[in-house]
């Protein structure tokens, strides 16, 4: 069995139309905010669940239905089976990955990386946005095989993120990876995850920016490695400016 996993419903309709044989996973979450914490697995579900309840309003039954089932897909595939991780470089992306490897860390299953390789450095953040069918079987041909060290770095990463453990991130950023473009640049972003993306939005309303697609198009040029979504920068908005 071949599943693919996705990093959005966006990105659906375009792999479908690519023809690329397997079934498809999609992941959900947007682990880039929020509490992670928990002790087992059921624990961090329950902490997702109550997080995107209070921010988006999303209920338990709904988060485990639509979420919590699509990561179960992973963990359920045999030996023989193929695992493609299809991710863009960004934090948001990144740390849902690292999420990912957690999971199948113990999986027999050989793993892939497939990464928007058609990007250049210019518009590198913007991952697999606007892609055609045939720019993803251009990414799919260029997938990279994970490793043990790739799948354990993962799982380090996802350790030290959830722990927020700036010094073992900072470490586990220096290790070399094809599977891991971008790692210092995300590693970093991850770090001043809590203060730098407020800090930006805080000077670019600052100097009088009030239309929201101007102040998103802004956040972007300047803070495009976090992959913040219209809901991630209204949430840090809302901090700066709350709502009358």
């Amino acid at each position: 069995m071949i599943l693919h996993v996705l990093p959005g419903d966006s990105l659906v309709e375009t792999f479908k139309r690519s023809g690329i044989e397997g079934d498809i996973a999609i992941c959900r979450e947007c682990l880039v905010e929020g509490d992670v914490s928990g002790d087992t697995l059921p624990e961090f579900w329950e902490t997702r669940a109550r997080f995107l309840s209070g921010q988006y309003g999303e209920t338990a039954d709904d988060y485990h239905e639509t979420v919590v089932r699509e990561f179960a897909k992973l963990t359920a595939l045999q030996s023989g089976s193929e695992i493609d991780l299809w991710f863009e470089y960004e934090l948001f992306c990144q740390a849902n990955m690292w999420f990912c490897l957690s999971l199948i860390s113990n999986s027999t299953a050989d793993i892939f990386r497939v990464a928007p390789v058609m990007r250049s450095d210019d518009d590198i953040w913007d991952g697999f946005g606007n892609m055609g069918p045939d720019d993803l079987k251009a990414c799919f041909a260029r997938r990279i095989k994970l490793t043990d060290d790739d799948i354990k770095l993962g799982a380090g990463l996802w350790s030290a993120y959830r722990d927020q453990d700036s010094r073992r991130l900072a470490e586990l950023s220096t290790q070399e990876s094809n599977a891991f473009p971008k790692l210092k640049d995300v590693a970093v972003a991850a770090i001043e995850k809590d203060s730098l993306p407020l800090q930006i939005l805080d000077e670019i309303v600052g100097k009088g920016t009030s239309d929201f697609s101007s102040i998103f198009q802004e956040f972007k040029r300047r803070a495009g490695v976090y992959g913040y979504g219209d809901s991630q920068v209204k949430n840090l908005l809302s901090k700066i400016s709350p709502p009358a």
